[in-house]
């Protein structure tokens, strides 16, 4: 009996502290615009840069680490450099999304993990 006592205890541990751990912040980048652009991440960290974002592409998820992240794109053809920002928390993905407007803007997804 303190065999089986014990083993429920240390199962409830384990599932306790697997279920409490936190994930790390992700983005990627999806461009609706009809032609590449370049972004530039800025984060509590460093600065990423992801170049040559075909048009329609989506880009794989990048770890950051939890705080204020800025964006800003260049885009081929225009003057405009569309910029914006979000605070990183644990346990989401975020997706920036390069909209297809006039003037070019930049969108803010999150998602749970």
């Amino acid at each position: 009996m303190k065999n089986l006592l014990k083993y429920v205890l240390l199962v409830f541990a384990a599932v306790t502290l697997i279920a409490c751990s936190e994930e790390s912040p992700s983005f990627r980048v999806k461009n609706d615009r009809a032609t590449k652009a370049n972004i530039q991440i800025k984060t509590v960290n460093n600065t990423i840069n992801i170049n040559d974002v075909q048009a329609g592409d989506i880009t794989g998820y990048r770890e950051v680490a939890e705080g204020q992240v800025t964006v800003s794109a260049e885009i081929q053809g225009e003057t405009d450099e569309p910029s914006g920002s979000f605070n990183a928390e644990n346990d989401y993905n975020y997706t920036i999304v390069i909209l297809n407007s006039t003037p070019p803007s930049i969108r803010i997804d999150r998602s749970d993990k």
